[in-house]
């Protein structure tokens, strides 16, 4: 399914000339961090639910333009980059944008998020591995070439955790040897930072541990 089935026109864009008591009465009526303001049917910023609030019920909202956000995305970025906005707006609605820069409609993140589950990333099963490596250390490409070395399909990755100095990785796997994966990316310098059933590594020290402590205690 192609992302742009989500763009939404349920509710037409604010209009410039519209008064801040009518725009007031629109936000109390539905729970968005923002809508979009067109002037002339031109896209100019979104308002945000919060600056609204202080705003004068008497004047329009063309007399506030100044503090309309410019954040945007459009019909053709793909769905991490749509997310991407999202998270760095802190919104729940972004405007959507043809090519030409008509405004055409907007996203919602509850169906972004519905977007996102339904990936083979999030809907196929599979295993999950973290790995940590330093930032200057790590490659993708490695990190796949180590995951298909050992016959795994690879269902995707990210990077979910980073600092100055380094750098967590989310791998998803849906079929291969997860031992033999984990041992090899061991073996390239990864730490592995997520609990394994299958890692014979941590089940070697755990048995080790516990004979030592039933050594000592006898």
């Amino acid at each position: 399914m192609e992302i742009t089935n989500y763009i939404t026109t349920d509710f037409k864009a604010i209009d410039s000339q519209d008064k801040i008591a009518t725009v007031k009465d629109f936000f109390a009526d539905v729970n968005y961090s923002h809508f979009p303001v067109v002037e002339e049917g031109v896209f100019i910023g979104s308002i945000a639910t919060e600056d609204i609030e202080t705003f004068d019920d008497d004047k329009k909202v063309h007399d506030y333009r100044y503090t309309l956000e410019p954040f945007f995305t459009r019909t053709d970025s793909i769905w991490i980059e749509v997310l991407e906005i999202f998270a760095k707006n802190r919104a729940n609605l972004i405007p959507v944008l043809d090519e030409n820069n008509n405004y055409v409609g907007y996203y919602e993140i509850e169906d972004i998020m519905s977007f996102f589950h339904q990936t083979p990333f999030l809907k196929e099963p599979g295993s999950i591995i973290k790995i940590k490596k330093g930032v200057l250390d790590y490659s993708m490409s490695q990190i796949t070439q180590i995951v298909e070395s050992n016959n795994g399909k690879l269902l995707g990755l990210f990077i979910s955790e980073s600092d100055i100095d380094t750098i967590e990785v989310t791998v998803k796997i849906n079929l291969g040897p997860i031992n033999e994966i984990i041992q090899t990316f061991r073996r390239y310098g990864y730490e592995i930072t997520s609990e394994h059933h299958e890692d014979n590594y941590i089940n070697t020290l755990k048995d080790r541990s516990d004979y030592l402590d039933k050594y000592l205690n006898m």
